[in-house]
């Protein structure tokens, strides 16, 4: 994935992202697909900067003699399904969770399957060499593609067990939080014989209800919403509907990582793969353990832990879920890709039986402690990480450095490694006590703070 700041924070690539500079991934991207597809598709989220930028990567591509398919506003995972079943690379005009300012560019294969490190890397090597431009009658055309959300909500529909989800007769408040998916979750929980309350469903690249990130802490108003409504489940999404986060119908927000582990309880067989992250939680290595299944852990970040799938299923191990705790899981056997509204009807099939407050029940026996620290500089930023290494080689703790710095203490764990996406550094904890996981974070968090 690659994400930039449009407000002047630098991204992965150490560029800020101008419509300049999506015509030069559109250039980089070209010349690895070129002699390969003769058309590409774009999307973009609802951010302000968005179509500006879709234009520009459109500019590129057509320029370079690529046929563009414009599917205007869709999910990602809208995106992927699309690209899957054309058989096309698509690119994706979103920064997913991060704030209205921001920006950015994923890149996907004609099977529908997020750019691995190794060819976002070749895309980076193709932008840095002198781009050729196609002769005015080789130059391509673009065209809008007007049915692209309603096949992908079909797909969704029809992957998931939606007789049972229908005669369940769930009420469900859907918070699409202004983005991408404020066009297609309502609809298809409708479709899926629910009713459906809807807020923030509104379209809207400033993001007047809350911030993209589905993260309790901007789930106040879905929270006060499913209470009010005696409805059996919220469901929140990011900018680009590719994670989904849940209320319980008590109006309690639910962490994702319970979520996770209950999804996993209920897809695992024995000698199964699952997939996740560094900071995955305990509550999934529990239910790995006890069904029977073997866990792979990645670099935090969906690109890693999709490269990671395709590892496992060449050696032989079917993986059969796989994500993280912020509500971007994937299942391999549908696509592997993280898609809000598919996670979410799943989760619906579940409560179906069983209400999530006791879905859940069995994998609320940890606590979790969040910090973000901000980065003001690059001196900043070496020494703070300097500061976090040290601490972490001194401590008695069982240290993995997979991604950051992650400190196993016996009855919990801490993990501190800087964000890819924004200007900071970020503090994991987990515990079996609030107090224990605090004490864990706030550990690190004073480890980490340099005099300059």
């Amino acid at each position: 994935m690659h994400v930039f700041g449009s407000s002047g924070v630098r991204g992965v690539a150490g560029k800020e992202l101008t419509p300049r500079y999506v015509l030069q991934v559109a250039e980089g991207a070209g010349s690895v697909w070129a002699g390969e597809y003769g058309r590409v598709a774009v999307a973009r989220d609802t951010r302000i900067t968005g179509r500006t930028y879709a234009n520009a990567m459109t500019s590129g591509l057509t320029g370079a003699g690529f046929d563009v398919d414009r599917l205007g506003v869709v999910p990602m995972p809208g995106l992927q399904a699309y690209c899957d079943r054309e058989g096309v690379p698509g690119v994706m005009i979103t920064a997913s969770h991060n704030p209205p300012a921001y920006n950015g560019i994923k890149l996907v294969g004609h099977d529908g399957v997020e750019f691995s490190r190794e060819l976002l890397n070749r895309v980076e090597a193709a932008m840095a060499e002198d781009s050729t431009q196609a002769a005015w009658e080789q130059v391509g055309v673009d065209r809008d593609i007007e049915n692209a959300r309603q096949s992908y909500r079909e797909e969704v529909r029809e992957a998931v067990d939606h007789e049972r989800i229908a005669e369940a007769d769930l009420t469900v408040v859907v918070d699409p939080g202004h983005g991408a998916g404020s066009l297609t979750s309502p609809d298809l929980f409708r479709e899926l014989g629910c009713t459906v309350h809807t807020i923030n469903g509104q379209p809207d690249g400033h993001f007047p209800g809350r911030d993209p990130e589905p993260v309790e802490a901007n789930l106040g108003d879905l929270r006060a919403y499913v209470e009010s409504t005696d409805a059996d489940l919220g469901i929140a999404h990011d900018g680009d509907a590719d994670r989904a986060m849940f209320v319980d119908s008590e109006g309690e927000h639910i962490e994702g990582d319970e979520v996770l582990a209950a999804l996993a309880a209920a897809q695992l067989d024995p000698g199964e793969g699952v997939v996740s992250a560094v900071n995955a939680s305990q509550r999934l290595v529990d239910v790995v353990e006890a069904v029977g299944a073997d866990l792979s852990l990645t670099p935090i970040g969906s690109t890693h832990i999709v490269s990671r799938i395709h590892e496992l299923e060449a050696e032989g191990t079917h993986v059969s879920i796989a994500g993280e705790g912020n509500g971007g899981i994937l299942f391999p056997e549908y696509r592997i890709a993280r898609d809000g509204a598919y996670t979410a009807a799943r989760f619906c099939e579940l409560i179906a039986e069983t209400p999530a407050s006791e879905l859940v029940a069995p994998y609320s026996d940890y606590y979790n402690d969040r910090r973000n620290l901000h980065i003001e500089t690059e001196s900043e930023r070496e020494a703070m990480l300097a500061s976090i290494e040290a601490y972490a080689e001194t401590v008695d703790a069982d240290l993995d450095t997979t991604d950051g710095w992650r400190l196993d203490f016996g009855d919990g764990w801490v993990l501190a490694r800087p964000s890819g996406t924004e200007p900071l550094v970020r503090v994991y904890a987990e515990a079996r006590t609030p107090e224990r996981a605090a004490e864990l974070a706030e550990r690190m968090v004073e480890a980490a703070k340099v005099d300059l």
